[in-house]
Order: C-alpha cells, then sequence, then structure tokens
C-alpha cells in the first residue's frame, strides 16, 4: 500500500444527504459567519441611536494649587510677592445634564436609518447564507454525479472485460482476428483511464465541498442523495412566480437601501429646524468667589433651564444637500422597480427551464432502455458473427452515453430547482 493510499484510508468520511450539508453550510460557513456578525454590528448601532434619546450627562472635578501673586509698578518695576486670597487652594466638583427635546426629528431619522440598516445586514446575512447554499448544492450534486459516474465506468469497465474475455476466446478458436483483440484490449485501457480521471476529478469535487462546509483537511464526502432526488412537479412551484418576487434577496435589499435613503433625506431636512433641549446643573466650588471680597468657603449651586438653537446658515447650506437626497431616494425607488422586473423575468426563465429539465430526464430514461435493449441486440449478434466489433462498441457508447446524459439531466434539473428557491429568497 502507498502512502497517499493510507492517508485516503485513514481520512475521516462523513455521509450527508443535501439538506445536511445545507444546513452545514449555514452554520461553519465562514462568509455566512461573517455576514452574520456584521448583522449583529447593525444591531448595536440601531441600539446606540435609541440611546441617542437618553440625556447627556457630564461630571467633572478640579484641584489647584495656586503660587504667590507677583505684583508690578511702573511696569516690570518694583516688584513684591503677595498671597492669593482668600486661599491658595481651588477646586471644584461639577455636573451637568442636557436633555433633547425637539431637533427636527433628526434623533427619529437616524433611528429610522439605523432599523433599515440591520434590516439590509440581516437580509445580505440571508442572501449569503443561501448564496453559499447554493453553491453547495452545486458542487454536491457535481459530486453526486460524479460517484454515478463511477459506478457506470465499474460497469463498464466489467463489460469491457468480458468482452475481452470471449473475444480472445474467440480468436484462439480462429473465429476472428488479431485486430478485434487489440481493439477490446484498446478500450479496456481507455475505460481504465477514465476510471482514473474520474477518481480525480472527485477528489477535486470532495475539496471544494469541504472548503465550503469548513471540514478539516482530508474528509472524505459521501453523498447519501443520489442523482435522482425527489423534486417537486411544475405545478407546485406555480405559487413562486407570484409572492416569489417580493421575497428575493436582490428585492428586499432593493427596499431596505430605498427606507436607509428616505431616513436620509429627512435627517438632512431636520438640520434646517431650530433644537431645543432641557439643560440643568449642579456643582461644588472653593473658594466663594460670587461675593466680594472672595470668601474662604466651600459653596454649592445649581440650575435648571432650556436652551434654543437654529444654524441660521441652514438657509442655504442645507438647501442642496435636501435636492441630492431626494433625487437619490427616487433613484432607489426606480431601481426597486428595475429588480423586481429582473427577477420576475428570471424566475420565469427558470421555471421554463425547470419543466424542459424534467422533460428531458423522462426522455433519458426511454433512452437508456432503448440503448440497453441495442446493446443486447447488438452483441450477440456480434458474437454469433453477425454483426462487426466496431458496431458493437458503438452501441456500448452509446449506451454508456445514454446512462451519462440521465444522470446529467437529473443533476440539472435538481440545480435549477434549488436555483429556484434562492432566487425567491427560500434557500
Amino acid at each position: 500500500m502507498t502512502c497517499a493510499d493510507a492517508q485516503q484510508a485513514s481520512a475521516p468520511e462523513i455521509k450527508l444527504s443535501l439538506k445536511e450539508a445545507i444546513a452545514l453550510a449555514k452554520s461553519q460557513n465562514i462568509a455566512v459567519r461573517i455576514a452574520r456578525q456584521e448583522e449583529m454590528a447593525a444591531n448595536e448601532d440601531l441600539v446606540d441611536a435609541r440611546t441617542g434619546r437618553l440625556p447627556s450627562i457630564t461630571v467633572g472635578a478640579g484641584y489647584q494649587r495656586y503660587s504667590k501673586l507677583t505684583l508690578f509698578e511702573n511696569g516690570l518695576h518694583n516688584a513684591r510677592s503677595v498671597d492669593r486670597q482668600p486661599s491658595a487652594n481651588g477646586a471644584s466638583q461639577n455636573s451637568e445634564m442636557a436633555f433633547n427635546l425637539y431637533a427636527g426629528g433628526r434623533s427619529r431619522a437616524l433611528i429610522e436609518e439605523r432599523r433599515a440598516g440591520k434590516d439590509l445586514a440581516g437580509i445580505n446575512s440571508r442572501d449569503q447564507a443561501g448564496n453559499t447554499s447554493l453553491q453547495l448544492v452545486f458542487r454536491y450534486l457535481e459530486l453526486v454525479k460524479l460517484f454515478n459516474q463511477r459506478k457506470l465506468i465499474a460497469e463498464q469497465s466489467e463489460r469491457a472485460g468480458k468482452r475481452l474475455k470471449t473475444i480472445n476466446a474467440l480468436y484462439k478458436n480462429q473465429r476472428i482476428t488479431r485486430s478485434d483483440v487489440l481493439r477490446a484490449e484498446l478500450v479496456l485501457a481507455n475505460v481504465q483511464l477514465d476510471s482514473i480521471h474520474n477518481q480525480n476529478d472527485i477528489a477535486i469535487a470532495n475539496n471544494k465541498v469541504t472548503v465550503l462546509l469548513h471540514l478539516p483537511d482530508g474528509t472524505q464526502i459521501r453523498p447519501a442523495d443520489s442523482a435522482n432526488m425527489n423534486r417537486p412537479a411544475p405545478g407546485e412551484l406555480d405559487r413562486l412566480s407570484g409572492d416569489g418576487v417580493q421575497q428575493a434577496y436582490a428585492v428586499q435589499r432593493a427596499v431596505a437601501l430605498s427606507g436607509i435613503q428616505s431616513a436620509k433625506l429627512k435627517e438632512i431636512k431636520g438640520n434646517s429646524m431650530p433644537g431645543i433641549s432641557l439643560v440643568s446643573a449642579y456643582g461644588f466650588s472653593y473658594p466663594n468667589y460670587l461675593f466680594f471680597p472672595p470668601v474662604d468657603q466651600l459653596y454649592s449651586i445649581g440650575y435648571i433651564g432650556a436652551r434654543v438653537s437654529y444654524n441660521l446658515s441652514s438657509l442655504y447650506h442645507n438647501k442642496h444637500k435636501v435636492t441630492a437626497a431626494g433625487i437619490r431616494l427616487d433613484e432607489t425607488r426606480q431601481d426597486q422597480q428595475l429588480v423586481q422586473d429582473n427577477t420576475r423575468e428570471e424566475l420565469r426563465t427558470l421555471l421554463i427551464r425547470y419543466n424542459e429539465s424534467l422533460n428531458r430526464v423522462a426522455v433519458m430514461q426511454q433512452s437508456i432502455v432503448q440503448a440497453g435493449v441495442n446493446y443486447r441486440i447488438v452483441n450477440t449478434k456480434y458474437f454469433n458473427q453477425l454483426a462487426l466489433l466496431t458496431d458493437l462498441l458503438d452501441a456500448d457508447n452509446l449506451y454508456q452515453e445514454a446512462s451519462y446524459n440521465l444522470i446529467s439531466a437529473e443533476t440539472e434539473a435538481s440545480l435549477i430547482y434549488y436555483n429556484l428557491l434562492y432566487t425567491t429568497g427560500n434557500l
């Protein structure tokens, strides 16, 4: 046994159905985790905007030790030092609170913007999970196709081996020429090369699946589903052509972006409105400078009142900002309609292709039956010297191709179905 064979034998193997693999991708894929972290950050931004309505409170304290005062007479002449009155010490402690009563709706608009941003982050998170799931479906179905092809190649190799033994026997009895033996040996060698190529393709596809699932290197994935997995009939998907458009991730994202721009417009308009806040303060100070001469004593004092402010420059600074924000809002609404139209067109196309793929599966199933009967007939004719080896090999290739086509048609139908689910926001 080679080293590579030993490593492959010791590699962990996991048998997964497609649904299990999708669930694993949504929980373990790194890109999905990053999108969910961004959703959590957007939620914290929303909480931060809501806490902005709470009062603003500041607290401060200080202590000073003053030096003696140097007094000058006649310019810088006759300098003398005296003690600071009433004391060389100074201290203060104060607290101030401001509560916003009205700010032109800017706080409400900011909360609305952050809420729409949170919704957008959630949509992006679900979209990333759906997109990753769709990638996984493609890789998983590719792996399913390769495993089915491996089985077909093994069957073809078995047929080629038995055929070569029979041809060798016929050659020994001098019933056929040496060219038939060489041709049969060449066919068997090509089938064996196909088997090696198939094994390499399985290893590559397996690696792609493990990367999407964020599994340890060397993990072997064995699909539990076959290419002929259950798929709904076209009539069961008619509901997707209606409600599916509004549930599409792209449409939901366009709606959220429109909501963000609408909130930004309200916020910009609020800059032209006055601000009114309730303020209060209380503190301790030493010494008492409220009296004259200053008194060597600690005192406390506070106040409560209202503050009104208005930015006059907003009358001309804010005008064009409002106009630009209004234009961008109109752009987002038109983009929303465009996205809906494109999604509706894509959805109808997928429904048509899905129906077509199911018809192709039915045709391929019938083709396999016909190709199998044809191969048995030609096989019997050849060994009765009623047909050429070329005819037999053509019949074998036709049967193998029909089997490949059925697997491809079945996996393609499943892929279109899951693409429909992703397009309608259901994956």
